[in-house]
């Protein structure tokens, strides 16, 4: 339904229609020019030719640098669904399962049944904050679970998984032998301090990459920072399907990395006033929702609603919105992304509370 959404906005747009988009999470903001210009050079300097399915050396050093691990431990790869597909396929087999807190990145769950293993979620609400169940998450894992994917800050409520939580995952993790893949794509922009699953020791994969902290979602570039020989295999995957991330696109990300801290903070701080906006609109509907503590993302609910039919719906009011059903069984739920500037985000979220039911 998420994809059915957005192919129908495309469709509206291309017939004239003015649609304000908050179903993709895809920033507004383009990619710093330092980077264009990196990869640029890198273009006119020859770097178009195939490069290592590990990834250039020089951003794999880097990155190895940032998260206090070997450079052997870090596998770029095209996007971090790549990653995490790529993962799956080498470390799942058919029958196996995979537990994840709910709601999710519908990828996730694709990704996992197209290589013939089980998805199992465990739901968490709205009214509890969205707080994660560790026992009820233990209750799910037996001796076929071989991943517990974590997704913190999350997609789509932009929460972040408390130190205490996070913790006796891992240590669940480590008792029942299963592997914690954690999903930090949006942690250096969190408003919050986001733990990391390297904090928690090695054993476990983080998945990043550099779609939302550098704006660079169609570049499609990501990684992976995995046990050596895992890493090898993932290489060997890369070898053999997509052969390597361009080079000059790496050069780009590798710019990117130098201003980091920067780049973060400018798109922290936009996206603040974005989500400081759209709260002031939403607290005066009958929306149930919690803040952000991250960006992009808000995940309101609406007592009774149907949310694939009001994702529909909404559309010929010039809007559009993913509905919850695309991130696990949450009908009543529906996702804003506020990837557009405030003005719109107002006009949007204003043309969206008189459409509700």
């Amino acid at each position: 339904m998420l994809y059915e959404i957005s192919e129908k906005a495309i469709q509206l747009q291309n017939q004239g229609k003015t649609i304000i988009k908050f179903n993709l999470g895809d920033p507004d903001l383009p990619t710093p020019p330092e980077i264009i210009e990196a990869a640029y050079d890198a273009m006119k300097q020859g770097k178009t030719k195939y490069s290592s399915a590990a990834g250039e050396q020089k951003l794999r050093e880097e990155l190895a640098n940032i998260h206090g691990v070997s450079v052997e431990n870090v596998v770029v790869t095209t996007g971090c669904k790549w990653a995490i597909f790529s993962l799956m396929f080498l470390l799942l087999k058919k029958g196996d399962n995979v537990v994840a807190s709910s709601p999710h990145w519908t990828s996730y769950e694709l990704e996992a049944k197209k290589v013939g293993a089980e998805f199992r979620t465990l739901k968490s609400e709205l009214e509890s904050d969205w707080k994660i169940d560790v026992e009820k998450l233990d209750d799910l894992i037996d001796e076929k679970t071989r991943l517990i994917v974590l997704n913190s800050p999350n997609n789509p409520t932009s929460k972040v998984i408390d130190d205490k939580t996070f913790g006796e995952i891992v240590q669940i993790a480590k008792s029942r032998g299963v592997t914690v893949l954690s999903d930090e794509i949006y942690s250096d922009i969190s408003f919050v301090k986001a733990k990391s699953i390297l904090d928690f020791g090695e054993g476990n994969i983080l998945v990043s990459g550099f779609s939302k902290s550098f704006l660079m979602t169609g570049w499609r570039i990501g990684y992976a920072i995995v046990e050596k020989e895992l890493a090898k295999m993932m290489i060997k995957l890369n070898q053999i399907t997509t052969t390597c991330v361009p080079a000059f696109i790496q050069y780009g990300a590798l710019k990117g990395l130098e201003s980091r801290k920067r780049i973060a903070d400018d798109i922290r701080r936009t996206f603040k006033i974005r989500a400081d906006a759209a709260y002031s609109v939403l607290s005066k509907s009958k929306m149930q929702f919690s803040r952000p503590d991250a960006p992009f993302y808000l995940f309101p609910k609406v007592d009774g609603l149907d949310s694939e039919q009001f994702a529909l719906d909404l559309l010929d009011n010039g809007v559009a919105v993913a509905p919850g059903t695309s991130f696990g069984d949450y009908r009543e739920h529906f996702r804003i992304a506020l990837t557009v500037g405030e003005d719109k985000i107002k006009e949007g979220l204003e043309k969206l509370c008189e459409a509700l039911p």
